[in-house]
């Protein structure tokens, strides 16, 4: 068996006992310094100003749009782009903080929303904010969406969960939007069990995540911060401060294990990626060299950090066929990501209305995935190009 992921971890077994150690040690484990600093590292390591940890990704995808919403950037009925081939959690806080999404179709050689895509939506429907997607590893043509954003006032957020690390032309993946969004499942290029994180370069985003975060409350602020939040609103005793809620928020505050975690698998990271880009760049020669497949376009990436092997056939039907070979040889496989987003049940029981999305659709019908991390062993890389064989 290939499972999707092998270990929780990088380097597991050293991983494993430096947590018993750190958790044997620590006289907090709810959310402290570890948190902090797994922060500003991932910040620097992202290049980015601010960083807020979260108990999820997709805690991390609902405070980012909660946050903008306290703020005032968007507002109850407000059109949001997402991109249709994606994960539930980019979507659902669309839907359930009252703003309505506006699914945009991507391009079936890059998996990603093109700027092509996003001009032919902005022609049909005005859009307040585009949160897009960069699918497993992969970007389109993220500068020139970036423009288009910006010249038509669209704010532009990304969910990176899938791409951490991939560098193109224009900048790295998670550095194009307000803010991004990133995940740290187990699944994911670096595991602290659960967690994500959302960064940004603006100062008025990040303290307001970071009171979403916790229940509305500013103790997570910085102390000129706090002060300008406790002026606003006639706060003058600590006692009382530490009871105000300010904005609306939940709990989606992670523990010091992710801070831990966080700080652990962040040194093992380059190393990550570039097993990940070797391993899809061995594979996509066997792919190149069979007609029945559809290869993805990266001429623009310098750095691609695949969270997976996309296979894309050019039929519905090419497809049961390689799925076979896949299943046969014991490798597990997924759809790609969750395939059109608009046919989920939930999305058909909260949005009245649909767009055409024939690429997206292509991709549903046609393309599924495949498991790629460190952990392949040539034989288990040599098992997956067999299957690839026409």
């Amino acid at each position: 068996m290939i499972p999707l992921m092998k270990n929780a971890f990088l380097n597991e077994f050293d991983t494993k006992r430096a947590l018993a150690d750190f958790i044997l040690r620590a006289e907090k484990l709810s959310m402290h310094e570890q948190c902090l600093r797994f922060e500003a590292a991932f910040s620097a390591k992202q290049g980015r100003r601010d960083s807020v940890l979260f108990n999820s990704g997709g805690s991390a995808n609902l405070a980012m749009l909660q946050a903008l919403k306290n703020l005032g950037r968007l507002n109850d009925g407000d059109r949001v782009g997402f991109s249709g081939l994606t994960w539930s959690t980019n979507v659902m806080p669309i839907i359930q903080l009252g703003l309505v999404p506006v699914a945009v179709d991507c391009e079936v050689d890059t998996l990603n929303v093109s700027s092509r895509a996003l001009t032919e939506t902005i022609k049909k429907v005005e859009l307040k904010a585009l949160f897009l997607t960069n699918v497993l590893g992969f970007v389109g043509d993220i500068g020139a969406i970036q423009k288009i954003c910006a010249d038509r006032g669209v704010i532009l957020i990304e969910d990176n969960c899938e791409s951490l690390g991939t560098e193109c032309e224009w900048g790295r993946a998670g550095n194009f939007g307000l803010g991004a969004s990133f995940s740290f499942f187990v699944a994911h290029h670096m595991s602290t069990i659960e967690g994500g994180m959302v960064c940004t370069d603006d100062e008025d985003l990040g303290e307001m995540l970071r009171i979403v975060r916790a229940n509305g409350w500013d103790r997570n602020l910085a102390a000129g911060q706090q002060v300008k939040w406790r002026k606003r609103f006639g706060v003058t005793a600590e006692f009382d401060a530490k009871y105000t809620f300010y904005d609306l928020g939940f709990n989606f505050r992670p523990t010091e294990i992710t801070g831990f975690l966080g700080l652990y698998q962040l040194q093992f990271l380059d190393e990550n990626i570039r097993a990940r880009q070797a391993n899809y760049l061995q594979i996509e020669k066997v792919m190149q060299a069979n007609p029945d497949l559809i290869c993805m376009r990266h001429e623009h990436i310098s750095l691609l950090s695949t969270f997976a092997l996309p296979v894309v056939c050019k039929s519905a039907e090419l497809r049961k066929h390689y799925l076979a070979q896949f299943s046969g040889a014991g490798i597990e496989v997924r759809p790609m990501i969750a395939g059109n987003m608009q046919k989920q049940p939930f999305y058909k029981k909260y949005v009245k209305e649909e767009y055409e999305l024939p690429n997206t659709d292509f991709l549903h019908h046609a393309g599924f995935y495949c498991g790629n991390y460190p952990e392949l062993t040539t034989g288990d890389l040599e098992v997956i190009t067999s299957c690839l064989l026409r």
